[in-house]
């Protein structure tokens, strides 16, 4: 198949490529699928002047008119979704099953903030001062930077850019290297359904080259971004010097918590969806099992069981359960982190390798893993894998379950499975996780939930839902004196 030449939107117009970058396919990294265009650093200040001039005009758009391009673009998402989900697969890996999923979601987002732009933006306010009338209103903040993952390379986008674009910003998304075909669509979309020229604009290219420009540009009000923490620190410590807003979605070590009254049925189906479900690259991915030492050994080998039967391969094959993972680099370290928890002690009861012979040799793969015996003190109970590795350890009882959720830096995510009414509610409140779940998985949170997490997780401005458009607005109070 031929290496396809993409373009990216800026400023209204498709641009070409003079230096490019290329993208592979997972399931088979000998060749690239395609080249987006390596954009340099004065292009990309030149994309802010294109991102400026967009949010003078679409702060002035009326609000039903963005619903309308809104809904469009969500129309043409869905129209347009196999042809997506295939590029979605072929850069990132994830079955087909799930990239149109994703493409489903990402209208989810656009058509949930259609019906938002049409509610109040402001409130009226009682005022102390005789013939004095107060009020207060929401306006958008200016030109964000969106800087987004290749886990969920078309639903990241869409959860940052519908909630920006919705309240009158404009913006500058730059996907991950290894996934920007998703990005493109997504663009595309919008601008087929009349989004203005300028307001959505999109950079490509080599980070190391254009971090600079993209990031030290004056006109950025704000910077929302999904990744790891160590890029996420960077860039919370070098923006707060300018006092720009920063949003983060960031690390998680996800436990899942399973009871001796649970039903271990539905635990074990929930478990491995939360695990294993795109390979494990998925910010609410279960990663640390809990299980009640009454429990254990049947509950493992109920996991165990189920896992060795996942069919791993790529995802652009219906049979396929499980594909690879993003990158050789991401899975010679997931490989890594399995053999140093069996340096340390554990054992590994299901998977712990890679394929070894056909086609997947030439791919990113990594055997749906469960391993036992972990403890506290070693790494794979702290450390985000981000793969598709389970790390079981053994509680007794609710306590020590809560105890041992708590045990980690982040806090994004943790489930319990249990007949339990009163030992739900107190996991609810017990649990230091900005989403908890009860009887159901880590994942699969909607678009109108606030999501977001606590601790090393990310910062305090949480993404979806109405909670969403506090990041991108700021808040006026205004008081009129009509008698004078």
């Amino acid at each position: 198949m031929p290496v396809r030449e993409t373009e990216i939107l800026v400023g209204g117009r498709w641009l070409g490529a003079v230096d490019a970058v290329e993208v592979f396919d997972p399931a088979d990294v000998r060749e690239p699928v395609a080249r987006v265009p390596a954009l340099t650093p004065d292009q990309v200040t030149a994309v802010y002047d294109e991102a400026e001039a967009g949010f003078t005009r679409w702060r002035r758009t009326s609000p039903f008119e963005r619903s309308r391009i809104f809904r469009s673009a969500a129309g043409l998402l869905r129209s347009r979704a196999s042809e997506i989900a295939r590029d979605l697969t072929r850069e990132m890996g994830k079955t087909l099953a799930e990239a149109t999923g994703e493409v489903g979601k990402a209208a989810d987002f656009f058509e949930y903030y259609a019906s938002l732009d049409r509610e109040s933006y402001g409130a009226l306010l009682h005022d102390a001062r005789p013939g004095t009338r107060a009020h207060i209103q929401r306006e958008p903040i200016g030109v964000v930077l969106a800087v987004t993952p290749w886990n969920d390379p078309l639903l990241t986008p869409a959860r940052k850019l519908a909630p920006a674009l919705a309240a009158g910003n404009a913006a500058v998304v730059k996907p991950a290297s290894e996934t920007p075909l998703s990005t493109i669509h997504l663009a595309r979309a919008l601008h087929d359904a009349g989004l203005p020229a300028g307001v959505l604009n999109v950079v490509t290219g080599r980070t190391g080259l254009i971090s600079d420009a993209l990031l030290d540009d004056p006109r950025i009000a704000a910077v929302t971004f999904t990744g790891s923490n160590e890029v996420g620190e960077r860039l919370r410590t070098r923006l707060a010097r300018r006092n720009v807003r920063f949003q983060g979605e960031l690390g998680g070590k996800n436990a899942t918590v399973v009871l001796a009254d649970a039903d271990l049925e539905a635990a074990a189906a929930a478990v491995m969806t939360a695990a294993f479900g795109q390979a494990g690259q998925r910010c609410t991915a279960t990663s640390r099992l809990l299980v009640d030492r009454a429990v254990h050994d049947r509950f493992v080998d109920m996991v165990c069981e189920r896992a060795v039967k996942l069919r791993v391969g790529p995802g652009a094959e219906e049979d396929t359960t499980m594909g690879p993972l993003v990158s050789p680099a991401q899975r010679d370290s997931v490989l890594g982190d399995i053999a140093r928890a069996v340096e340390q002690g554990a054992a590994v009861r299901a998977g712990g390798g890679a394929p070894s012979q056909g086609e997947l040799l030439h791919g990113c793969y990594v055997d749906p893993t469960v391993v036992v015996g972990v403890t506290a003190e070693m790494d794979l109970w702290s450390h985000e894998v981000f793969g598709p590795v389970l790390a079981v350890r053994a509680v007794d009882g609710l306590d020590e379950a809560v105890e041992a959720v708590n045990d980690s830096v982040y806090g994004l995510s943790a489930a319990i499975f249990t007949r339990d009414l009163a030992a739900a509610y107190r996991f609810a409140d017990e649990a230091e996780c900005g989403q908890v779940a009860v009887n159901t998985a880590t994942t699969g949170w909607d678009v109108h939930h606030p999501f977001g997490g606590f601790r090393d997780s990310g910062s305090a401005f949480k993404e979806q839902g109405a909670e969403a458009l506090r990041f991108y607005t700021r808040l006026k109070t205004v008081a009129v004196n009509a008698g004078v």
